[in-house]
């Protein structure tokens, strides 16, 4: 053994464990304030309303956007949850286990009004600035958002019997997390969930078989044992659940607690947690209701149209949702490309990835300012105009923003390239969330026929669409020539049905476009309308046309970390 040459190479470079220097590589998007750092979203919350709100939600962006913050949406997902039906001497219990991460975020949300504050504090700009911090926290972990969301639609619903609304309201909308499996009488903060899809039925609830037995005189208000299944409830460790099952007088909606008031367990039966491929935080469950206690919300047979307030607000959350996922999957992918150079220069200075980069931003703005519009609409739903707009926009919103959403999280991973794919990043954790909203709460093709059914119903909503795109009017020459030949095609009422995604396609971009026109600056509505409306047939992100200010669009939209 030659000593002498073996401590040479022990001191020679070429041997080392180390044999590079890390270099040319991005770093983690951590530590920026979420909200100050989101010119599109600032905009949106001055000119909707939500002004007064500016301080709390530049302090909710600083926590949102903090290392250790953002670190929980990962825990969470890491670890899913755990359903225990019995405890180890046999008593059912039904308990779904969640990481501590989860309980952070949950607290999190409802200390902070993400469940209520429209309702316990209403006025101007109430929606706004509550969509406005549901889109930073969504950005964070998206599933615990799944109860946040039904608690906050709940209450509409549940203002329809009074008396039951006196009981469960003040606990539903208390800034309290209580995550024990105990009672309702001893919370003080509750969350509620929604149990409608059935195994025959899907999307189709009238088709339910879930029986509801009056336990006395029946009627609104009035106490009945449910029998049958639900094959989706999302948080199953909601403490009440709005369900609908069939009555005498037909489907009807009622409100089911997971305790009896006498403390002793109802028996809604959890079988097993859906094997989902995203929203991995959140608990899906099957279960079968062997007489459960629930009492009749609204009146007996108008079970969907008692819940259809809830329906059309988890609607917009998706809406808000979704817009919240493009501008993560932007955020990072705009964040890599500014740091990693290939071919001798950095990323978002070489055109093709402009292009890309440009387009995805432009995407996600026009999804964040639709939503927030409709937002707005909802804080001033007093006014006609406004009422008609959530009436027909939040379908057209939902089936257009969350159908928009897996490809744009698709190509932001494929900017990031061979790293955007790996599990130790967020980008597929975005992709597996994606497809979610689309399918949810309806999925796109009952959004379309929802709109069908509303410009039959109540024709004045289109005069109001028409009226908010005129907002625009003469403003930019491609947008005056779209809304012009869709006007002529809603009035072709043959085979109305069959055309319905294309003219709710072309109605979310008349709606956006005309939005970006009058408030987005001029390098962001010029590219939306001449990509989105000139260009028809624009598929691919990365398609911009000639002309377009592809660096003011990337530099708007780039986080600062």
């Amino acid at each position: 053994m030659n000593t002498d040459t073996d401590t040479a190479k022990a001191h020679d470079a070429r041997y080392l464990a180390e044999t590079h220097e890390v270099s040319n590589v991005s770093r983690e998007l951590c530590d920026y304030n979420m909200y100050t750092e989101d010119a599109a979203l600032r905009e949106a919350v001055q000119r909707e309303g939500g002004q007064w709100a500016e301080r709390e939600l530049t302090e909710f962006g600083q926590l949102t956007g903090s290392a250790a913050y953002l670190e929980l949406g990962q825990l969470a997902n890491k670890f899913p949850p755990e359903l225990e039906t019995h405890d180890r001497f046999g008593h059912r219990i039904d308990l779904v286990k969640f990481h501590p991460a989860y309980h952070q975020l949950m607290t999190t949300s409802i200390e902070h009004g993400l469940h209520a504050s429209p309702w316990t504090v209403p006025g101007p700009g109430a929606h706004v600035a509550r969509a406005a911090k549901t889109y930073l926290h969504t950005q964070v972990e998206a599933g615990h958002g799944c109860p946040i969301t039904m608690t906050f639609a709940a209450v509409p619903t549940l203002r329809l019997q009074p008396e039951l609304a006196q009981i469960w309201e003040p606990q539903v909308t208390a800034r309290v997390y209580d995550p024990r499996n105990v009672p309702a009488a001893q919370k003080q903060g509750l969350t509620i969930g929604m149990a409608m899809t059935e195994k025959q039925g899907g999307s189709d609830v009238r088709s339910n078989s879930t029986r509801a037995y009056a336990l006395g005189t029946g009627g609104p208000g009035q106490a009945y044992e449910l029998v049958g299944h639900k094959y989706f409830v999302s948080a199953p460790m909601c403490d009440a659940f709005l369900v609908l099952a069939q009555a005498p007088g037909g489907l009807s909606c009622f409100l089911l607690p997971r305790w009896r008031p006498d403390g002793t367990k109802n028996p809604m039966q959890l079988l097993r947690l859906k094997k989902k491929m995203g929203n991995a935080s959140n608990a899906s469950s099957e279960t079968e209701l062997r007489g459960a206690l629930a009492w009749m919300v609204g009146e007996e047979g108008r079970g969907v149209r008692n819940i259809i307030e809830m329906v059309s607000m988890t609607r917009f959350d998706c809406m808000v949702g979704s817009s919240a996922g493009m501008r993560m999957a932007a955020s990072q992918a705009l964040h890599h490309c500014a740091n990693r150079s290939a071919f001798g220069q950095v990323l978002n200075q070489q055109p093709l990835m402009q292009n890309v980069l440009a387009d995805l931003a432009l995407e996600s703005e026009a999804a964040l300012t639709l939503s927030l519009r409709i937002a707005r609409a909802l804080d001033h739903r007093a006014d006609e105009h406004e009422d008609l707009l959530v009436r027909l926009v939040t379908a057209v919103g939902k089936y257009w923003i969350c159908k928009r959403t897996p490809n744009h999280a698709y190509e932001a991973m494929e900017c990031i390239g061979g790293s955007g794919v790996m599990e130790d990043s967020m980008m597929p954790r975005l992709y597996r969330e994606a497809p979610v909203n689309a399918i949810w709460e309806g999925s796109g093709n009952v959004q379309c026929l929802d709109v069908l059914r509303a410009l039959s119903k109540t024709p004045a909503v289109l005069d109001a669409f028409f009226a908010e795109v005129a907002k625009a009017e003469s403003a930019h020459a491609a947008l005056d020539t779209f809304v012009a030949d869709l006007a002529t095609d809603l009035q072709d009422l043959w085979d109305l049905e069959y055309r319905a995604r294309d003219l709710v396609d072309r109605m979310a971009l008349a709606l956006q476009a005309s939005l970006l026109v009058c408030h987005a600056p001029a390098a962001i509505s010029d590219a939306f309308c001449r990509s989105r409306l000139e260009q028809r047939g624009h598929h691919h992100y990365g398609t911009l046309p000639r002309g377009i200010d592809t660096a003011a669009i990337i530099a708007r939209a780039t986080p600062r970390c």
